[in-house]
């Protein structure tokens, strides 16, 4: 491709993404219906998925930004219902609803019906974050809904790859097909258990943080690449890699932390953008050569297709919720369970890029694949617009309970408390020896840093400003904000008169930065 194309994708899918921040529709909605729309302007390049760039350059960087911010500990907590979604119902939805299709599209074999099922069998990890974020579900079901998509495309990869060769004629049968799924799912496992140690090690060795952050780049591309050369799952081996150094993210310096936040923030808020519009631009690429399937058949079976994906899921996620319960111990595990978290868990099964992807990866010798693409395309479509527009609402209508901000304060205020009470006393200990020996202001701010951040967490639960509305700790930031302000224009002012050069500029405002954001608190996006 072209540089200038590939720079107005990335343009145009960064500023309709920053539009979306300002409407009530999700980013991934209006990226896909801006790529449709864009599909149709004369001049537009034509962007054809290459599988060979998505599938080791896109997904693994995606799949690693999810992880990462996932909860290892509430995965754990969860594995039973992520484990029958990620992979149980992943297998049923690619044989499901490939026998609807081989029922449905006359001369539609069963085995390349099995492919297109396998295909469109795994919702999307970056249309379930996005989704799930943007309208805050509860904190289990998005957990869950985070767990499945992190995993299933593993399940849904290696199940395409037995289907297709069933489809090809070079299947090695049932025993074959489950040798290699085990191949795929415990050698990516196992990949991703050897790599995540050291690379950990190298994290907290290395401490300039430019070299920590370029290591952060390869890390998701190192571990897919490694798993796909042994013949095993890549995505297993960067959620595996992910994981384990989210969890300990702690151990590393903070200036990595504070770099590499922005840093992938950035990358996924890029790759997110591009991937939603690519789904959309890829009509006239789908619509060629659609044949002797064009017109309302080929409509007919969009809609089929598409229904089968949607009731299969909920065929599947009633059951994998409500049988595992007739167990005492997980009914007293689970005592909040009803039926509206299965409602929206099966409502929320969007599919993504990693469908069109697979689709896109299938050999032009295999019988229908133009059917194939489309099929995929529409379904993709379908669920990206009907159930991502139907499910802010539906979630309003069965009121399902939101996270309770003032208990997440308070146990925010609690924590903060503890910590600062440890601080403190490690402060004292400190302090009485005599190498550690400080001049009363130094050692009184030490007190009043700590002091401040205690009370910060308190602040928020306290009255607001009758005339602003603001908290005590939001008008602290404020006038924080506005003296450091003064700062910097006193800085540029000297700069401008010649009395400092740009480096000592630098260098100052650099500090400034780092107090700013010390006294601000950003705000999850």
């Amino acid at each position: 491709m072209e540089v200038l194309p590939l720079v107005a994708l990335v343009a145009g899918s960064a500023v309709v993404a920053g539009a979306a921040r300002w409407t009530r529709v999700s980013a991934p909605l209006l990226l896909v219906a801006a790529g449709l729309m864009a599909s149709y302007v004369p001049g537009v390049p034509s962007y054809a998925l290459d599988p060979h760039i998505v599938l080791p350059l896109l997904l693994p960087p995606l799949l690693y930004t999810a992880a990462v911010d996932s909860s290892y500990l509430d995965l754990r907590a969860n594995i039973r219902p992520v484990a029958l979604l990620s992979v149980g119902y992943v297998l049923f939805a690619t044989v499901a609803v490939g026998y609807v299709a081989y029922l449905a599209v006359p001369g539609l074999s069963l085995p390349v019906a099995l492919v297109l099922g396998a295909v469109i069998a795994p919702p999307d990890a970056v249309a379930a974050t996005a989704i799930a974020r943007k309208l805050g579900l509860p904190h289990r079901i998005t957990t869950i809904l985070q767990g499945e998509s992190l995993v299933n495309d593993a399940t849904a990869i290696t199940a395409y790859k037995v289907a297709l060769a069933a489809a090809v004629g070079v299947s090695a049968g049932w025993a074959g097909g489950i040798a290699e799924f085990l191949l795929a799912s415990v050698g990516g496992v196992g990949v991703g258990l050897v790599l995540m140690v050291p690379i950990h090690h190298l994290r907290k060795r290395l401490r300039e943080p430019l070299l920590q952050n370029t290591l952060s780049l390869l890390i998701p591309f190192v571990a897919y690449a490694a798993a796909e050369r042994v013949h095993a799952s890549g995505v297993l081996a960067v959620v595996v890699v992910a994981l384990y150094l989210g969890h300990r993210n702690w151990q590393v310096d903070f200036a990595t932390r504070l770099q590499e936040e922005a840093v992938w923030r950035m990358i996924a808020f890029i790759l997110e953008s591009v991937v939603f519009a690519l789904i959309g631009l890829q009509l006239p690429v789908v619509l060629k050569g659609l044949g002797e399937y064009e017109g309302w058949h080929a409509a007919t079976y969009a809609l089929v297709v598409f229904v089968a994906v949607v009731v299969a899921r909920f065929v599947w996620v009633f059951p994998a919720t409500f049988l595992p319960r007739l167990s005492g111990r997980i009914r007293e595990k689970e005592p909040d369970t009803n039926w509206k978290s299965p409602v929206i868990v099966g409502w929320a099964g969007m599919r993504g890029v990693v469908s069109l992807a697979i689709a896109f990866s299938v050999p032009i010798s295999v019988p229908h694949r133009n059917l194939i693409l489309f099929l995929t395309f529409t379904t993709v479509i379908g669920t990206l617009v009907v159930q991502g527009l139907t499910l802010p609402p539906l979630i309003r209508l069965l009121r399902l309970p939101t996270r309770d901000a003032q208990a997440e304060t308070l146990a925010e205020a609690q924590a903060q408390s503890e910590a600062s009470r440890a601080a403190e006393d490690r402060l004292a200990e400190l302090l009485a020896e005599p190498e550690n020996a400080l001049p009363p202001p130094l050692a009184e701010r030490l007190r009043t840093v700590m002091e401040r951040r205690r009370n910060a967490v308190w602040e928020r639960l306290g009255e607001v400003n009758a005339v602003t509305g603001e908290s005590a700790d939001d008008v602290y930031r404020r006038l924080a904000g506005e003296m450091i302000a003064s700062e910097r224009e006193v800085f540029v002012t000297l700069r401008d008169q010649r009395r400092i050069d740009d480096e000592m500029l630098r260098n100052l405002l650099r500090r400034l930065d780092l107090e700013e954001a010390a006294a601000y608190r950003e705000d999850a996006a």
